[in-house]
């Protein structure tokens, strides 16, 4: 009976240090490997150049790399990228490379599937398979930047934990993820380029506070009125309004950050005078900034793009109560790379 390999990266630097002392050898070949591992993002033992034949043999014998691949990358009109990532087990998940003339961001995935219900969302009609591991987000990464650095000449600037998933329901390997992509001794990318946009776990918005995280928090709200929010999204009923702005305010008490509002607006769903109301209301509990986001369309026609005047009422309301907002024109539509669109059509 084989046993099966354990993924390497699993291990932290103490415990690759212990392995060496274990197999005869000296500690600091422990921290040789983490190098390579997280600095240089090795796919192979091979690559290893500074350890001997016999010690890459050895650990060839002991650990598995367990690396992404890019199955299928396609490049959008507007210059943006969707890599179909599949992981060791045969799984897809998608990441997307956003380029603007300052700037380019990574939204990455953090489950296969989603484990939340959002009717509006192609990644909710996919049964969430499993939770991404901190070293396959963490790839998804690499990848990224090494596209940013190939074709728009610059590495990667920002982070959205955006793609598919709900990244507070696998909190603790998105936290590991981060770790390893903040640290000097992995990617040495600044927290604040990072965001975790979430639909509202209450729970574990008050975690991330009480952990002290250094990184950005989104919101995607889409409704301040109870009724609306769940008839859209689900799960509302069972982390209400109250609760999400019991831990909106928690989190600003204690990180003193503003929180990012996603929001789309939606024909006959959320377009009404009461709907911007209710919505400015809520902006005014905790200080933030608000996203809105064109709407793109999953096939199913269930969900239009509310009309221009509609937007402009949002607009108008939210910066005469002198709330920052922002109209996001989404990128990548044309190969389904925009947001709400990624569902492993490829």
């Amino acid at each position: 009976m084989t046993t099966e390999k354990k993924d390497i990266r699993a291990l932290t630097k103490e415990q690759l240090r212990d392995f060496f002392v274990k197999q005869g050898d000296k500690a600091f070949r422990g921290n040789q490997v983490y190098e390579w591992l997280w600095q240089k993002s090795a796919h192979t033992f091979e690559d290893m150049t500074n350890l001997s034949k016999e010690t890459r043999r050895m650990l060839q014998e002991h650990f598995v790399i367990n690396h992404i691949k890019v199955d299928n990358m396609q490049r959008s009109n507007d210059g943006t990228v969707k890599n179909a990532v599949r992981l060791h087990d045969g799984l897809i998940v998608e990441s997307v490379l956003i380029p603007t003339p300052t700037r380019t961001t990574a939204c990455v995935s953090s489950q296969v599937g989603c484990s939340l219900d959002c009717r509006f969302c192609a990644t909710a009609r996919l049964k969430r398979m499993r939770n991404l591991n901190p070293d396959e987000i963490y790839d998804q990464v690499v990848a990224i930047d090494k596209e940013s650095r190939l074709y728009y000449n610059r590495p990667l600037s920002n982070i959205v934990f955006m793609g598919m998933g709900e990244p507070l329901m696998n909190y603790n390997n998105v936290m590991k993820a981060i770790d390893k992509i903040t640290s000097p001794e992995g990617l040495g990318m600044s927290p604040k380029r990072i965001t975790v946009s979430t639909s509202g776990v209450p729970k574990m918005i008050k975690k991330m506070a009480d952990d002290e995280v250094k990184f950005n928090l989104a919101v995607s709200l889409h409704s301040a009125i109870d009724k609306v929010r769940t008839a859209i999204m689900p799960f509302n009923e069972t982390f209400p309004l109250s609760d999400l702005r019991d831990a909106l305010e928690y989190w600003y008490t204690k990180t003193k950050r503003k929180i990012s509002y996603e929001y789309v607006v939606w024909k006959g769903v959320n377009d009404t005078q009461e709907d911007i109301d209710a919505f400015v209301q809520f902006c005014k509990y905790v200080p933030c900034k608000v996203n809105i986001i064109e709407y793109n369309p999953i096939g199913d026609g269930e969900f239009q793009q509310a009309s221009n005047e509609a937007l402009e009422q949002y607009i108008n309301s939210l910066e005469r109560n002198r709330i920052v907002v922002n109209v996001r024109r989404s990128r990548g539509k044309d190969i389904d790379a925009a947001c709400g669109q990624l569902a492993n059509k490829s």
